[in-house]
């Protein structure tokens, strides 16, 4: 249940009892999470309090935009278009919808989705915001339907993988959360694992964190450590982009039944030195 819908006395004592000692200043709504040094900011976070989406804080393709994008390495089924983004009521929505569509890399996918990015909006901009080390949460409602792939991740600003780190993914259901980091090593693109479940995760929002240093990485699911990596390999030490997306057909396509599908977002939130 997310706490921005409890009256205000009910939301204030819920997040001390979640989280403890809230940040002090101008974010001082903002509680600050367990894994969170005291001495650490709130550097970066969009609430998705208006009626469009920030275009400042938020690309909504990869670097390689050409009037829409899609990751075929996972051969993904979706065009990703920014008309599948939408902020309303406090959310952001990421839109996957069957419709055939044209796109710029002339193919035709059979759906079109949603995606934010952190990022450039093309191969030679600049990147909006970079990160190196952190605390990186997000309050995520995961769709129920099948055929779908829901992710809130980080990829190096240099624009090449790896690595990488997944804070959350779900793979062929909603009841298990994912969570990996991936380095390259002797024999290419290697990768740990973690998860989590099984819980419902479709039926409401939830809190993926992930605690990132020079020494660990660490993943939290609903404010509790889930996994946690500390060999040097595994883990990064270059700038990241933030993404949060919601791609189609992996590791399977939807069932014919399925036509579309709704990821929301409440609030994306990170803290640094």
């Amino acid at each position: 249940m997310r706490a921005r819908r409890l009256r205000p006395a009910l939301a204030a004592l819920a997040l001390v009892l979640a989280f403890g000692c809230g940040a002090t200043g101008p974010d001082a709504e903002v509680p600050r999470p367990k894994p969170v040094p005291q001495d650490w900011k709130l550097t970066f976070h969009d609430e998705f309090d208006g009626s469009e989406l920030d275009t400042d804080r938020w690309a909504t393709c990869y670097d390689w935009n050409q009037d829409g994008c899609t990751n075929s390495g996972n051969d993904e089924e979706q065009w990703y278009l920014p008309g599948q983004v939408s902020v309303r009521d406090g959310l952001l929505s990421l839109d996957a919808e069957r419709r055939e569509t044209r796109a710029g890399d002339d193919r035709t996918y059979p759906w079109r989705s949603g995606m934010i990015s952190t990022g450039r909006d093309d191969w030679y901009g600049d990147p909006r915001h970079v990160f190196t080390y952190g605390y990186f949460e997000a309050s995520i409602r995961v769709p129920e339907q099948a055929g779908m792939f829901p992710a809130f991740w980080m990829m190096p600003a240099s624009k090449f993988t790896p690595p990488e780190l997944d804070i959350m993914e779900f793979l062929g259901g909603t009841d298990r959360v994912f969570m990996y980091t991936h380095w390259r090593g002797p024999d290419g693109d290697q990768r740990a694992r973690g998860t989590y479940g099984p819980v419902p995760f479709a039926e409401e929002h939830h809190v993926y964190g992930m605690l990132w240093t020079p020494d660990e990485v660490s993943w939290y699911v609903d404010g509790v450590e889930r996994f946690r990596v500390t060999e040097p390999e595994r883990v990064p030490h270059v700038p990241m982009e933030v993404l949060v997306n919601l791609a189609v057909g992996v590791p399977k396509s939807p069932p014919p039944s399925v036509d579309s599908a709704r990821m929301t977002v409440d609030w994306v939130r990170v803290w640094q030195d």
